[in-house]
This record gives C-alpha cells, sequence and structure tokens, in this order.
C-alpha cells in the first residue's frame, strides 16, 4: 500500500520537466490525494457533456485554461478545482507537481498542461458545478490492479481509435488524464521498489 510518505519522498525527488510552448495556452490541473483505510485514493471528476468542449464527457483531473487574472498556474489549478468541485486548497498540503503535458493533436485545441499534486487530511465534501457531471474518488492500489489499464477502442469525432486507458467499469481514463496517471503510477512504483 501506498503512503503519503512516499508521494512525498518520490515527488521531492522528481524534477519535473516544463515545456516552453509559446503557441499554446497554458493550463493546470489537480492531482488530489486522501488517505482512506485501504490506502491513498485520488479525484476524478467526470465533466458535463457540453457542445464545443473537446473534452466533454470524459473523465479527467479537476482543472482548466489560464484566464487572465490568475498569478500563475498554481493559482489557475486552485481556482479551477474550486470552481468545478467546490475544494479549496489553500490550506491543503501541496506535494509538488508533475511533467507539462503538451498534447499535439489535431483534435485538441493546443494547451500545455501543468499537474499539481495535493493532499488532503480527508474527504471534503464535492460540490460539482455545471462543467462537471460528478466528482469521485479511486482507490491508487485500483489503478494498479491486473486489467485495469489496457487498451480500449473509443469513437472520437465520430472515427473510432484505440488508446491505452484505465477501465473502471463505467469510468474509463483516456486522453491527457491516462497521459498525467500513468507517469505518477510508475514514479510510485519506482519510488516503493527502490
Amino acid at each position: 500500500m501506498i503512503t503519503l510518505e512516499e508521494v512525498r519522498r518520490a515527488l521531492r525527488e522528481h524534477e519535473a520537466v516544463a515545456v516552453d510552448a509559446p503557441e499554446a495556452r497554458p493550463a493546470a490541473v489537480t492531482l488530489i490525494l486522501h488517505p482512506a483505510a485501504d490506502g491513498l485514493e485520488a479525484l476524478f471528476i467526470k465533466r458535463a457533456e457540453r457542445a464545443g468542449d473537446p473534452w466533454s464527457g470524459q473523465v479527467a483531473l479537476p482543472g482548466g485554461r489560464r484566464e487572465a487574472g490568475d498569478a500563475n498556474l498554481l493559482a489557475t489549478a486552485l481556482r479551477e478545482t474550486r470552481e468545478e468541485t467546490g475544494i479549496d486548497l489553500t490550506s491543503a498540503e501541496q506535494l509538488g507537481r508533475l511533467d507539462d503535458l503538451y498534447p499535439r493533436t489535431p483534435t485538441l485545441p493546443p494547451v500545455v498542461v501543468r499537474p499539481f499534486v495535493f493532499a488532503v487530511a480527508a474527504r471534503p465534501a464535492l460540490v460539482p458545478d455545471v462543467e462537471v457531471e460528478r466528482a469521485f474518488w479511486v482507490p491508487l492500489r485500483r489503478l494498479a490492479e491486473p486489467g485495469v489499464r489496457r487498451e480500449v477502442t473509443l469513437t472520437v469525432q465520430g472515427v473510432e481509435r484505440t488508446f491505452p486507458a484505465y477501465h473502471l467499469g463505467d469510468d474509463v481514463i483516456w486522453g491527457m488524464t491516462e497521459r498525467i496517471i500513468t507517469p505518477f503510477v510508475e514514479l510510485l512504483s519506482r519510488g516503493t521498489r527502490g
């Protein structure tokens, strides 16, 4: 079972890679962890179905694009998390950050996403806004179970494509969120082995 201390140590030792892409819009997400009886859990959201939203209906981490009033990407992450889930992270423990993600694909707008990792002592009340269908916690150990991470075929803009994903019954974590979660899980796995 991965502990919060192991996450702290792994992130302390991890030098996050920043991407410089002036043509892309900066964004930030939060990976929020909390200790439960059977290990750490991570918060995910299922985005509401919305016309014009390229991430409509997907399972994601709370977050979004930087706005003019945001002092920096950490401020973006805090604001978006509060707006989407009702969680105020200003007094939560910031554990670190993960590598920036710069997906270059014709199906998405140009964006660079900076993931921040936080820990909360207990499950906060979740108050999803209109952009979020629901918010839910997933045990980290579940993401490492055999058969959970596998290839899935999804229809994207009318075309069937195969993606690496975490299949959690009705919920499938794929795309940018999978590309953030997988290196995080691998980072923790290396830290607990060494």
